[in-house]
């Protein structure tokens, strides 16, 4: 099982704005803390902003933040709203699927239970939890900045 690329982007920002509390901070900031390309984090805050997670402000001073409490934000809640699907397997989505076991096959239960115990465990965390070594983090996002050379174009926000 691996998550999209959306779901680790969506956490990556969230850990980076939990990291850094006190002040908006741009797009172009986390993309190049880590190195990851911006047009891809537009539509991952825009997610963000849109579930609750994150605020947005534009202009002098403006950026991104935490619209909640790092403790509010339920990391297996944040998992399920930006999956588009948790199907593990071709018989998870009825209307697509073709296996011709399905009827009589145990591995769909095996693999549903699989999931909803991955979700489990997730639901044990919140945001506030994987900041509790924030002294780290910080310092290895901050590096993160200095070694990379900044994108040309377009503004944070």
């Amino acid at each position: 099982m691996q998550l999209t690329l959306f779901s680790d982007y969506a956490l990556r920002v969230v850990i980076y704005l939990g990291c850094h509390p006190d002040a908006p901070v741009s797009v172009d900031e986390i993309s190049r803390a880590y190195g990851i390309s911006r047009h891809h984090l537009v539509r991952v805050v825009q997610a963000l902003t849109e579930e609750g997670v994150v605020q947005s402000r534009r202009g002098r001073g403006g950026g991104i933040q935490l619209a909640r409490e790092p403790s509010d934000i339920n990391v297996g809640w944040l998992v399920r709203r930006t999956e588009p699907h948790m199907d593990l397997v071709e018989c998870f989505n009825q209307e697509e699927n073709q296996c011709p076991i399905t009827p009589a096959c145990e591995l769909r239960g095996a693999l549903r239970r699989a999931r909803q115990a991955f979700f489990d465990v997730l639901d044990e965390y919140s945001l506030d939890q994987l900041l509790s070594r924030r002294s780290e983090l910080v310092p290895l996002l901050a590096g993160s900045l200095a070694t990379r050379p900044k994108e040309r174009g377009g503004e944070g926000g």
